[in-house]
């Protein structure tokens, strides 16, 4: 049997099967989004959305055939070359790029647009898996692990810098592949005890939070005292009801917060005497770090972040404190629009919200909106299904490799999409803050179309070889 044969028989269909469904699906819904029974369009008119998308659709599968025609050995081998070239148009976009809403990222050709970000996914994947995968590369290696957050880290700076916080965060999805491949634990430990604290920061004032870790630490150090346990535990359930009290009258919150800080100090030198000195130095310096931390958090978003940027913490956080007319109208449209479908939903091209077009962004960053008022939530879970069978495929793929390189392309690939998908449609429900970016194969965008099939399409390309060499 030939090569090529081979390679044929061994293409994974049920992936291709999975991404054809979902980006019939995307187009299904941006022509929901443009219809109108006052005025129907035409299913190839290219000045509408849903004419523009079959263009891109076609280019994709265009694209995407020519990945899978390459030769395997061509992605680990030129990875670091392409990661080069989308950095440098990362950069150019900066100097060269279109202003759209506010974010320098587009480049304009003509007729021919383009967002380098959404490519950048694509050459941080194969970089950072063609670094990971060379001989004597381990995670466990301090050197290593800084090249691997360097990969990920520029393409992140760069895309901040136009700026667009939603496209790089989608970066941190590489993380995934970084945990699977061995880096600690204990890194993404912290990482989650920094995130609840930074949420923390942004819905209670610091001082608050300085009482409530004061009174952990206190718990702590009593929890490590050799004797007389009963009396300070009595003592801090006293202090606990000071501090609650004090709070209640803002003139007393420095006084309750400095009498925190010196039964820490008291307490800590207590245990120095009894030998049990690293427990004190520990708590005492994970309470100032935690404490400079939620104070850092709470001055860059109220001294740092732009209005427009509280305003969408503020929607996900503290909704009482936005504009229902304002910020908070995309949200409760959204939410409005899904609710109303019910069971079973509207109807294909029955939306009512839909149609008269009140959720902005519909067709890109609020798609799945349409989905939940026109196909309800059958339709919905139905979505949800198409997309988790394309995430367990991938991750299936991944773990039958051979190659290395191959497994943490793979691993990389579903994270990114997990994270799309996973943040697109928890924003369109007030789950997570909205940050504007697609949901995959659904959203209307040439960019980020061609990007989504050129990740699965090397992924299939890679696994057909899998019994080789690459």
């Amino acid at each position: 049997m030939s090569r090529r044969a081979s390679n044929a028989r061994n293409t994974d269909w049920l992936t291709i099967f999975l991404y054809l469904g979902l980006v019939a699906t995307g187009w299904l819904m941006i022509y929901a989004t443009n219809y109108s029974p006052d005025a129907p369009t035409k299913i190839y008119d290219t000045s509408q959305r849903h004419g523009n998308q079959l263009i891109w659709i076609g280019i994709s599968i265009v694209a995407g055939l020519f990945a899978m025609v390459v030769d395997s050995k061509f992605y680990r081998a030129f990875s670091f070359p392409l990661y080069g070239i989308v950095m440098l148009l990362l950069l150019g976009v900066l100097l060269f790029g279109q202003e759209v809403a506010g974010a320098r990222s587009w480049f304009n050709i003509g007729f021919f647009k383009f967002q380098p970000s959404e490519f950048g996914k694509l050459a941080a994947c194969l970089a950072l898996a063609s670094y990971l995968s060379r001989f004597n590369t381990k995670l466990d290696d301090d050197r290593v692990k800084f090249v691997a957050l360097g990969i990920i880290g520029l393409p992140m700076l760069l895309i901040l810098l136009q700026p667009d916080a939603g496209s790089a965060l989608v970066y941190t999805s590489f993380l995934i592949l970084l945990f699977r491949e061995g880096m600690p634990p204990t890194i993404y430990v912290l990482a989650l005890i920094f995130a609840i604290i930074s949420i923390i920061s942004l819905i209670f004032p610091p001082l608050q939070i300085a009482a409530v870790l004061a009174f952990i630490g206190v718990q702590l150090l009593i929890a490590n005292m050799n004797s007389r346990k009963i009396p300070w535990l009595l003592f801090s359930v006293a202090l606990a009801v000071a501090v609650y009290q004090g709070f209640q009258y803002p003139i007393f919150k420095s006084v309750v917060l400095a009498i925190l800080g010196l039964v820490l100090v008291v307490m800590s030198v207590h245990i120095i005497r009894i030998k049990k000195a690293k427990i004190a130095y520990t708590v005492l310096i994970g309470f100032v770090c935690c404490m400079g931390y939620s104070f850092a958090v709470s001055y860059v978003f109220n001294d740092v972040f732009q209005p427009h940027q509280q305003d969408r913490i503020n929607v996900w956080l503290q909704p009482s404190k936005c504009d229902p007319l304002g910020s908070l109208y995309n949200l409760n449209q959204s939410k409005l629009a899904i609710s109303s479908g019910g069971l079973n939903g509207k109807g294909f091209l029955d939306g009512r919200i839909t149609q008269l077009n009140y959720v902005p962004e519909q067709s890109t960053d609020f798609i799945f909106c349409t989905v939940g008022e026109e196909h309800g939530f059958l339709g919905s879970f139905g979505l949800i299904i198409l997309f988790m069978g394309l995430l367990l495929r991938i991750i299936y793929i991944a773990e039958r490799q051979r190659s290395s390189f191959s497994r943490m392309y793979a691993y990389g690939v579903a994270g990114v999409i997990f994270f799309h998908f996973f943040i697109n449609i928890g924003m369109t429900m007030g789950l997570v803050p909205i940050i504007g970016i697609p949901l995959p194969f659904i959203s209307y965008g040439g960019s980020s179309l061609v990007s989504f099939t050129l990740l699965i399409a090397v992924l299939i390309k890679l696994d057909s070889v899998r019994m080789e060499s690459i």
